[in-house]
């Protein structure tokens, strides 16, 4: 089925509040997209912008960190890895901010999570809208950050972070149909990792060889993507929104201060694309006031 334009979410651990600001403001502005797909943290801020719950991602990477935080050594001794994704898709969405996943399932959107598969190294692209456990598994296995995480489970397949084999899945929506594409990145459009193999410790992985070499090589091909999203910018194909100061946020950034200063950037940025889409005739009039005072 082919698509006017789809929306594709990068992921990028703590950064990912640049996108939560972004989706947030595209929801005030009442915008849908016929297709969304996203990785990890992307994939998460995808989520809650098909079942449009404004904020949600907010309170839990910014709200609810400050209140108990999740990432770092205390998270390590609890034995959930680097960042404690137990609390947040068990506690949080039991005790604190429960996901809707009515909501979510009755959307026409179609969306798409992207893991990586431990015994394959090769993205694994899953769309859930029946089986809630299902469909919360696919989204934990797309965060689990390897190395810093524990690897999860997804139809008895084990697997990892989806950036470590697809970190900007906007191939895969073109492949899916998609005419155009708005990609969203959280890293400045400068950015470039180190262009070579990864020196992986041999115990790390070590029944995953496959895994093993998706990893030493993700550098070399994330820069393949980004040169080849740049090229489908300059062709008109693709329409890339990066911050453009990421206040020393990075992917396991604890201080709530730069977080909530990269989430308001996004506001602004999601209300320029807004604006945008609705210029290029690929969003109906908007018929949603936007709050006078960007909510922070």
């Amino acid at each position: 089925m082919p698509y006017e334009i789809g929306l594709v979410l990068e992921g990028g651990g703590m950064r990912g509040v640049f996108t939560s600001g972004l989706c947030d403001a595209l929801l005030d502005y009442g915008v849908t997209f016929p297709y969304v797909i996203g990785t990890s943290a992307g994939a998460s801020n995808g989520c809650c912008f098909v079942a449009r719950q404004r904020g949600r991602n907010r309170f839990v990477n910014i709200d609810m960190h400050a209140l108990r935080p999740y990432v770092g050594l205390r998270s390590v001794l609890r034995g959930q890895g680097v960042i404690d994704l137990d609390f947040i898709f068990n506690e949080v969405e039991q005790k604190f901010y429960p996901f809707d996943f009515e909501t979510y399932s009755a959307s026409p959107t179609r969306l798409v999570i992207v893991s990586t598969s431990a015994l394959t190294g090769q993205a694994v692209y899953t769309e859930e809208k029946r089986d809630f456990r299902r469909f919360a598994d696919a989204c934990r296995s797309s965060c689990s950050l390897p190395i810093l995480c524990p690897q999860w489970h997804v139809d008895g397949q084990p697997m990892v972070d989806g950036g470590v084999a697809d970190s900007i899945p906007f191939n895969r929506a073109l492949a899916d149909g998609c005419r155009r594409v708005v990609v969203v990145m959280t890293k400045e459009a400068s950015y470039r990792r180190i262009d070579s193999r990864m020196w992986i410790p041999s115990r790390i992985y070590k029944d995953f060889p496959q895994l093993r070499e998706a990893l030493a090589t993700r550098g070399i091909r994330y820069n393949m993507q980004l040169d080849q999203m740049w090229r489908l910018q300059e062709q008109g194909i693709a329409h890339v929104v990066c911050p453009t100061d990421l206040h020393g946020v990075t992917r396991t950034t604890r201080d709530v201060e730069p977080l909530e200063k990269l989430y308001a950037d996004g506001l602004r940025a999601g209300r320029d694309l807004a604006l945008w889409l609705e210029r290029n005739g690929y969003s109906k009039p908007l018929t949603h006031t936007p709050p006078q005072k960007w909510q922070t």
